[in-house]
């Protein structure tokens, strides 16, 4: 134990020594005889502010609260996160300090939900579109009958249910499907993207009829909302340009 502890505060403790050594190629090198870990200098960072909209972005860049360095990042992370960044400072770090998480609705996507929660819900949570798609969707989702729902074809896609016409008559009815929808999936302040989705309705003898909607861009909506995000902050940056480079 003793021996073990003598070796730690020769090896571990004392100062490391440095050589220079002549190299083959005539130069000379210079060797510690234990390794060295480089301390990287520290600092000041501020702490990142978080935002739920585009527009309190413009408003903290524009009111110059905050000191800046010359040339500052806005990177549009998601459909729904924008970052602000320094450029390079110090030991090449970046100082982060705007995270904008857009607020949004919640819809569920690509699952069954009750009748009545699929109408709420696409009546709260998606734009009106020039096309009528989402009042058909809605118009469908709510008159049709239990018990009435059929597969169309083979193919698993097309359905056809009976659908209350008025009063007293009804009328057997395919199911609008793909349909175009614009659902609100990125900041308020920026056009919301039209997506297709598969609509489809189902019926359980305990719970009653439910619908879905499934997306169907494979995801092509993700580049055109943070292209739009990209669009609306270099518009409304274009004074300042020279300082703030906007990336998506």
């Amino acid at each position: 134990m003793i021996k073990e502890a003598m070796k730690y505060l020769v090896n571990e403790l004392a100062p490391a020594n440095i050589h220079e050594i002549q190299l083959e190629d005539g130069k000379t090198g210079k060797f510690s005889d234990r390794s060295l870990y480089r301390i990287k200098p520290e600092y000041p960072m501020a702490s990142a502010i978080t935002m739920s909209t585009l527009s309190s972005l413009l408003d903290y860049i524009k009111a110059n609260i905050d000191e800046m360095q010359g040339k500052m990042i806005i990177h549009v992370v998601s459909p729904t996160k924008v970052r602000l960044y320094s450029q390079l400072i110090g030991e090449r770090d970046r100082e982060y300090m705007v995270d904008v998480v857009a607020d949004l609705p919640k819809f569920p996507f690509d699952e069954f939900v009750a009748n009545e929660r699929f109408i709420i819900g696409v009546q709260s949570k998606f734009m009106d579109d020039p096309e009528g798609n989402k009042d058909l969707v809605l118009k469908f989702a709510g008159t049709v009958e239990s018990g009435t729902i059929a597969q169309y074809s083979d193919d698993g896609v097309s359905q056809k249910a009976t659908v209350k016409k008025g009063i007293t008559s009804t009328e057997q009815a395919l199911v609008p499907s793909p349909v175009s929808l614009r659902p609100f999936r990125t900041f308020v302040e920026v056009e919301q993207p039209v997506s297709d989705f598969i609509f489809r309705i189902k019926e359980d003898k305990y719970d009653g009829i439910a619908c879905a909607i499934i997306e169907a861009d494979g995801g092509a909506w993700k580049n055109e909302a943070m292209y739009n995000i990209k669009k609306y902050l270099q518009n409304e940056l274009a004074d300042y340009s020279d300082q703030f480079t906007v990336i998506s």
